[in-house]
């Protein structure tokens, strides 16, 4: 007996350590993140005023502006997520729901958790190579969402199906004894169930899109532009353009890192300005995820 409680002494004392251990790695992570981020506002926020955000890049770095970066990041995501969310979700619906288990099943399921970890450089050489060589589509706003899309889909991929594998068996069966066809199932009772899981995992591939650099650096995306894209919107029938998807872009990565790059200290004021405008529009696209997932959840309880 006293054997025992020895044993289970132990066990708690290095459970407690544990904790400690982790407490701490928590911390420093917290501390150096909240430094960081303090050490950008006290730059940056002084620079971010309405001239700011509405002028264009300029050889002047009190006259310069992302007007034309943050306008390209928000087009190139919207690209981003109308390619890459259905075609994800899909794909893992299709693979977790309908696919038989065989070789060809495993050798697909194994290929892409492995591009979930490829480095973005590769993607960017890849989208060089079709999609600007070979398919002629150039250093377009069509041509970066595509690449970003790439990008992220194995990870959509994979959010899904860990999404839909929470979901206890037993509802799959009731429903299929009930005479529910397999779609029935996937869209009345699954679909509603993993939507949380799946926004989640939509969330974090999107916020790694928007601050990707190096791929669209390797399909030319353009440091220096004093332009916008064509709007979608259009005056006259058919009121809708798609002309801004030919439209040469730059992001809001792309410009801090021309605006670091400078040796005058204004310019990487500049892109600290640049990084605080990046960051607010990774939390408002989060926080657009965030409360649909939150509505949804609702929808589902009541």
């Amino acid at each position: 007996m006293s054997d025992f409680a020895r044993i289970i002494k132990k066990r708690k004392r290095e459970d407690f350590i544990f904790n400690i251990i982790g407490i701490i790695c928590t911390l420093i992570g917290i501390v150096t993140l909240g430094a960081l981020i303090v050490d950008l506002v006290m730059d940056g926020l002084p620079r971010l005023n309405w001239q700011f955000l509405t002028s264009y890049p300029s050889r002047f770095a009190d006259k310069a502006g992302i007007l034309s970066a943050w306008v390209g990041t928000l087009l190139i995501m919207m690209v981003t997520t109308v390619i890459a969310v259905p075609l994800g979700v899909a794909a893992g619906i299709y693979l977790e729901e309908y696919a038989r288990r065989n070789w060809l099943t495993n050798l697909i399921e194994i290929n892409i958790a492995n591009l979930a970890g490829v480095p973005s450089i590769i993607y960017g050489l890849m989208a060089l190579g079709l999609l600007v060589y070979q398919l002629n589509l150039g250093q377009s706003v069509l041509t970066g969402g595509l690449t970003l899309s790439f990008l992220i889909l194995p990870i959509v991929i994979v959010a899904t199906r860990e999404a839909l594998r929470t979901i206890p068996q037993g509802i799959r069966e009731a429903a299929l004894a009930l005479g529910s066809t397999n779609w029935q199932v996937v869209r009345y009772h699954l679909l509603p169930y993993s939507t949380g899981g799946i926004l989640t995992g939509v969330i974090i591939a999107l916020s790694r899109a928007i601050g990707e650099t190096a791929p669209l650096v390797t399909i030319g995306a353009l440091t220096f532009i004093a332009f916008l894209p064509p709007s979608p919107i259009q005056s006259e029938p058919p009121y809708i353009s798609f002309d801004w998807l030919w439209s040469p872009f730059s992001v809001l990565p792309i410009q801090m890192f021309n605006w670091v790059s400078r040796p005058d200290r204004e310019f990487a004021v500049n892109a600290a300005g640049a990084g605080l405008a990046l960051i607010t529009v990774t939390l408002a696209l989060n926080a657009a995820a965030i409360y649909l997932r939150y509505r949804m959840r609702k929808r589902i309880t009541w």
